[in-house]
């Protein structure tokens, strides 16, 4: 099997350090590495795998024999170099929303549906955050009993909206204790302190494009029926990292908590801590740092029948982008994509 030639575009950004751990920690087989950013944050010395790399502006001819491109660096960017890196024979991975939803461009969790691998033609899309550790936990239910609705609602760290997120909800919330006047900027509203109600601009259906993206990945992910009911409700909590979920899931047939229980423990990606009368279930700090996402709170849904409620949190950073970015790249390595 060949080695390929592997670009981070976006490598001086919070995922794209993310991604870049990542690549040494699966020990992904790679005959070149470059790291590529904004003519910004060129010139930024970066060490990796014993190694210092200045990180180069990204420009077209900067993909020439580039194999791989791992892209976290914005819709625009990933829309101005798409192009140019197909066009010189590479793959793109993009963690940007600018090609989620494109008829032509899968839309891909490593170990859900690597089969729709097969179909790239030059563009791979990562998922939102927050759909991506949903489908590692919805599959292997799905793959036993078919899903008749769905209610999802999400509770996401800052982390998610960037660095400055993260900086405004530090500063927003010494302000607070110290009984300052602070002035948002990254937010709405205030984070310190606060949940907001509101992940990304509102859409005309009074959803925000954030709940729709939850809707629609999920349909085209786990090939569902368009009219199959999804509803998303989405909120920012003052959390640094992890995003949660509580998920409502109304099965075709029935199904226990226990039997749901069993599926995950036995399911890739995923890791159950449900134990109410120990107090023991899954927050993000048991998530942060680490791969699996985890699953408790496991009970019969009182509304639905044949329904389960259940918990699930992971590390937005990694699962949600990161984490999933790099095994793409490793699953288009292993069946030679590429």
């Amino acid at each position: 099997m060949r080695k390929p030639n592997i670009a981070i575009l976006g490598a001086t950004g919070v995922v794209g350090r993310e991604i870049t751990k990542i690549i040494d920690e699966l020990k992904i087989d790679y005959n070149e590495i470059k790291f590529l950013s904004s003519a910004k944050s060129a010139g930024t010395k970066l060490e990796f795998q014993g190694k210092t790399y200045v990180v180069e502006e990204a420009k077209p001819e900067s993909f020439d024999g580039v194999n791989i491109v791992l892209a976290s660096a914005g819709g625009s960017t990933s829309q101005k170099f798409a192009p140019e890196i197909v066009k010189r024979g590479g793959v793109l991975i993009d963690n940007s929303s600018a090609f989620r939803m494109e008829k032509d461009v899968p839309l891909v969790i490593a170990y859900v549906n690597d089969e729709d691998l097969r179909k790239h033609k030059g563009i791979i899309a990562n998922p939102n955050c927050s759909t991506s550790q949903l489908m590692l936990v919805l599959k292997p239910l799905l793959d036993k009993n078919p899903i008749k609705r769905l209610i999802v609602s999400t509770y996401q760290a800052v982390s998610g909206a960037g660095l400055a997120a993260i900086n405004e909800l530090t500063e927003n919330t010494k302000a607070r204790l110290e009984g300052k006047d602070f002035e948002n900027k990254k937010f709405n509203k205030p984070i310190a302190f606060n949940v907001i109600p509101q992940i990304d601009v509102f859409c005309e259906n009074g959803y925000t494009k954030e709940e729709m993206k939850v809707v629609n990945e999920t349909k085209k992910i786990l090939h569902l029926p368009q009219d199959l009911p999804i509803s998303c409700t989405a909120a920012r909590v003052p959390v640094y990292n992890g995003h949660s979920e509580a998920v409502d899931i109304e099965f075709e047939n029935e199904i226990t908590p226990d039997e749901v229980r069993e599926i995950l423990k036995n399911s890739f990606g995923v890791k159950v801590i449900d134990n109410p009368a120990n107090m023991e279930y899954p927050t993000t700090r048991d998530a942060s740092g680490v791969d699996p996402v985890f699953v408790g709170r496991i009970r019969k849904n009182l509304a639905f029948q044949n329904g389960i409620s259940l918990w699930c949190v992971a590390d937005n950073l990694r699962i949600g982008a990161a984490l999933n970015t790099v095994r793409i790249c490793q699953k288009v390595i292993e069946m030679e994509l590429y």
